[in-house]
């Protein structure tokens, strides 16, 4: 049910702040997995729901935190459009909230934008109970320092998404996913310069042997680059690229800590241990291991990368790749501007923020 719980929510946080009890904020509660634990009175806000505005021919939509994926995803479907970073859900009642403070993107993210690219405004509540309001609803709306982009991805550590407005797109006409036999080091290389191509790439993925590329948009260019192409048609394609995003492939149910790890595309292959799958044309790589969480982070920061725990526990309690002291200042004074008591979701990206 649509509901405005702007002034509630308000009302909770300013209380917490004259009284200093940290806040947990909880949506659906389908990505309490990810991320250090964080202790709090819990802040509730999936009953903050409802598309406010939408507007098909502009390409922009304004919801509230607490609306659920699901219901976005029909609303669209209806006049043909999509959301264009994919989210993955992870959970039947998952909100747009939560997905843009972890800021997940699917499978089609390297060639339709991720989901801070697709960020164009949002209304937020901060640490002192204020309601602001930055970016807007066109494309190009920010001089200066892009707030708004800056919650995606923070973990609500700086503050309550209450409202976001995202740009859509149209979905494409045709969709064809084709696969490839290839060794670790011909599908990085393979891939790599597919990238480079103007092909109407919407997906690009490798399981450990096979290439599995996703090609979008008119029957025209997806025939003219299957022609290209060459390969073998995936027959359930949908299925893949949904069981991948929603990590429900084989691969996600392998036991051990799963790490997310963020390369340049044309890396080669760490040297780690485990079982691995690469997405987004391989700048996105899963990794099944059980080695420490120190040699991991060692590893991808040698790449020119970084790493985080998405599943599982480490030895030393750390999740995310540790940061730069230059990095970590920055991160610390954009945590006392917004959130100066340090109440929202304590301790949730780092120990100290």
């Amino acid at each position: 049910m649509d509901a405005d719980l702007s002034e509630s929510l308000r009302q909770t946080v300013a209380e917490a702040t004259d009284s200093g009890t940290p806040l947990t904020i909880v949506g659906s509660g389908s990505k309490t997995f990810y991320g250090r634990p964080s202790s709090g009175s819990v802040l509730g806000t999936a009953g903050h729901a409802g598309i406010l505005r939408y507007e098909p021919t502009e390409l922009v939509l304004t919801v509230r935190c607490g609306t659920r994926l699901s219901d976005i995803e029909s609303v669209l479907a209806e006049c043909g459009q999509m959301l264009p970073f994919e989210p993955p859900h992870l959970g039947e009642n998952t909100t747009l909230g939560g997905t843009l403070a972890c800021g997940f993107s699917g499978p089609r993210r390297p060639f339709a934008g991720s989901a801070r690219d697709c960020m164009l405004g949002c209304r937020i509540l901060n640490g002192k109970g204020e309601m602001l309001s930055f970016g807007g609803e066109v494309m190009k709306n920010v001089a200066g320092f892009d707030i708004s982009r800056l919650m995606v991805g923070a973990m609500g550590t700086l503050g309550v998404i209450l409202e976001a407005s995202l740009k859509v797109s149209p979905k494409p006409e045709r969709e064809l996913t084709v696969c490839f036999e290839r060794s670790i080091e011909e599908a990085l290389n393979t891939m790599n310069l597919w990238c480079s191509q103007p092909w109407p790439l919407s997906g690009l993925a490798y399981d450990g042997s096979r290439i599995y590329a996703r090609l979008s948009g008119s029957d025209r260019a997806v025939d003219a680059v299957y022609r290209k192409f060459g390969g073998d048609v995936c027959a359930e394609s949908d299925e893949f690229w949904r069981d991948l995003r929603e990590q429900r492939h084989e691969f996600f149910r392998a036991d051990g800590n799963l790490w997310r790890i963020s390369l340049a595309p044309a890396t080669p292959a760490l040297d780690l241990p485990g079982t691995w799958f690469y997405d987004w044309g391989g700048a996105l790589r899963w990794l099944k291991t059980g080695a420490p969480s120190e040699n991991v982070f060692r590893a991808a920061e040698a790449a020119g990368g970084h790493a985080s725990l998405f599943r599982g526990r480490s030895g030393d309690g750390r999740v995310f790749q540790p940061l730069p002291n230059g990095l970590k200042a920055l991160h610390a004074s954009l945590k006392r501007a917004f959130d100066p008591m340090g109440l929202f979701n304590p301790a949730r990206l780092y120990e100290d923020l």
